[in-house]
């Protein structure tokens, strides 16, 4: 085997396990869920004397397979259905904003079509070995309704099916759309990005538009614990946080979301412009709090009094006049950072590898798919951020201006 040949093998499986880690870890986040399930649901029935199971088909590894078969191609039927399998539904493959069909119920015909796009999704051609653990407080109760025999307003089904006269034994296929002959006949999992259809499904789009990148929090305490003491990172996420902000949770991080477009998350901003304040600026905020009618509020005082604009104008432009020079080099530090994640090899080698890439090695082009998209969205970012500065020193030019016109 050739030098240049074993270092391109070496470098796929790399980034292979470089981007799969993340997926698996996960995964092991959601087994501690499933072993719950198996324990509440599966291991009375080995403890009933009548029944007799036998334990080696019923135990935690085969619930766990059992359960990523049949959630990779369940779908939410209806209200009344909630989640099953449907026999053919899963003849169609996902791709994503671009339905063809959906199922429903025949009762469900009178609702419009934009609840039927909300609400119905055909889960279908998924990996065998990806879990998917979602599943809310209502479905939990709906379930345990439906194994008593009991509606959510306490009546029996049977009863409540006869008198309204709805068949529920039914669905129906329905095509959101005409499709030519000859042409395949999509469904959607939903609006998902490539991190979430490789995470539940184990596949992923080219130029997915719903593709998003993930900024730790932990993450930016780093990047600030770089420029400022632990003291006054902890002293300004506790403002933001008393501020009521927040970013977005997945277990247990905390997180901000880049938009495919590049665009960082409110939250986000806000963070970085309060790290970055200056001290007298930083207690003024602190006491703002207290008279503030809202959480923007406080944030636009601040911005309106260091812009010299009306409060009402701060309001209208919070989000350009949060991109401050200080903030912009920030995000771009940031996208470093979390660029770092991936090694010393470019975004033009990921390409490269990609291209060369076959779509039978499912595990490798996959995983290829979405790091290639998160470079590319990280790039993204950058750029928004070097425009943001741009438009940072215009508004701060205007701003200098104004305050020379007040004193004389």
């Amino acid at each position: 085997m050739s030098l240049c040949l074993f270092s391109g093998l070496l470098m796929m499986l790399i980034l292979c396990f470089q981007e799969l880690s993340s997926i698996r870890q996960t995964v092991k986040q959601d087994k501690p869920l499933m072993y719950e399930d198996w324990k509440e649901s599966i291991l009375p029935l080995l403890d009933s004397t009548p029944l007799k199971f036998k334990s080696e088909y019923f135990g935690v590894e085969e619930y766990f397979a059992a359960k990523s078969l049949i959630a990779s191609r369940s779908f939410e039927i209806d209200d009344y259905h909630g989640f099953g399998m449907v026999p053919l539904a899963d003849l169609f493959n996902h791709k994503t904003g671009a339905e063809d069909v959906h199922f429903t119920s025949t009762s469900s015909d009178h609702e419009s079509q934009s609840d039927a796009d909300d609400n119905y999704y055909v889960h279908a051609d998924a990996g065998d070995d990806e879990i998917s653990t979602e599943k809310s407080q209502l479905d939990r109760e709906e379930s345990s309704a439906s194994r008593n025999g009991t509606n959510a307003s306490g009546g029996s089904d049977l009863e409540s099916s006869s008198v309204s006269g709805e068949d529920h034994t039914v669905l129906q296929m329905i095509m959101v759309k005409d499709v030519a002959v000859g042409v395949e006949v999509f469904n959607t999992y939903g609006l998902l990005g490539n991190a979430a259809l490789l995470h539940r499904y184990g596949f992923t789009e080219p130029d997915n538009s719903y593709d998003i990148v993930n900024i730790d929090l932990e993450l930016v305490l780093q990047w600030s614990s770089s420029l400022f003491s632990s003291r006054h990172s902890r002293a300004r996420l506790s403002l933001w946080q008393r501020l009521g902000y927040s970013g977005c949770d997945s277990q247990d991080a905390e997180y901000f979301e880049i938009t495919s477009d590049g665009e960082p998350q409110s939250e986000l901003l806000i963070l970085l412009y309060i790290m970055l304040l200056p001290e007298d600026a930083y207690r003024k905020l602190d006491l703002t709090i207290s008279t503030a009618g809202s959480q923007d509020e406080a944030i636009c005082v601040c911005l309106s009094e260091k812009n010299n604009i009306p409060l009402e104008k701060a309001t209208e432009m919070i989000k350009e006049l949060l991109l401050t020079e200080s903030v912009c080099k920030a995000l771009h530090s940031l996208a470093d950072l979390r660029e770092s994640f991936y090694g010393l090899n470019s975004k033009k080698d990921d390409i490269e590898v990609l291209r060369c890439c076959s779509i039978r090695d499912r595990k490798l082009y996959h995983s290829l798919v979405l790091r290639v998209s998160e470079r590319r969205i990280l790039e993204k970012l950058r750029t928004c951020a070097a425009i943001g500065m741009k438009s940072s020193l215009k508004t701060t030019k205007i701003s200098s201006l104004r305050k020379r016109l007040k004193r004389n």
